[in-house]
């Protein structure tokens, strides 16, 4: 492993997106162990809390990032899109704006950074059942619809949801990166034996 894969692997770049007020860096703030706020401010400035996750025995740090939600500030908010490894498309159960708002972040994230990424969605605040706005049949369909993993949680009453939920996306990233190096590894072994060939 290069010095530079060694690096990426000890920073993995996870960025959570959402409009304003949806408990973006309430999610952040419980998973590191730091007091839920009932009463945050909005986020005024991209910010980022390192955090160890151990699979198999093996430290992962992942550099969670908490963006800008509000619209009028929506053009800062992509300033901190790049080289994120993983994305978190976080709405609020009680608000059917913040779901349908969603779309419109998912088509940014695909414009500049692409595809190639590990993504997930989260439906926050699931501790306000009782004024849930959207359904989650619905919210299970559109995640499937951009190939990510679906959590419903509360960052309120249930931080270790988001915690797993980070884990879950943590080792498909790890498998992903895995797969790939395997895949490049035929590949040169293939591309060797045709060298190979082809001087003889």
């Amino acid at each position: 492993m290069s010095n530079n894969d060694e690096q990426e692997e000890s920073n993995i770049k996870t960025i959570l997106i959402g409009n304003e007020g949806v408990g973006k860096t309430n999610l952040i703030n419980v998973s590191i162990g730091k007091a839920f706020m009932e009463r945050g401010k909005a986020t005024l400035v991209g910010s980022f809390m390192k955090k160890e996750i151990l699979i198999n025995e093996k430290s992962y740090f992942l550099a969670l990032w908490d963006t800008i939600g509000q619209e009028r500030l929506r053009s800062l908010t992509k300033l901190y899109f790049n080289n994120s490894k993983i994305v978190i498309f976080v709405y609020d159960i009680t608000d059917k704006k913040s779901f349908e708002g969603l779309i419109s972040w998912e088509k940014d994230v695909k414009e500049l950074i692409g595809d190639d990424i590990i993504k997930g969605v989260i439906g926050n605040k699931q501790d306000l059942i009782l004024n849930e706005q959207v359904n989650e049949e619905e919210a299970i369909k559109y995640a499937k619809s951009i190939n990510a993993k679906f959590r419903l949680t509360s960052a309120k009453m249930d931080p270790e949801g988001f915690n797993s939920f980070l884990q879950e996306l943590l080792i498909d990233y790890i498998n992903k990166n895995e797969s790939r190096e395997k895949n490049l590894k035929l590949e040169n072994k293939d591309k060797l034996k045709r060298n190979k060939k082809s001087c003889c």
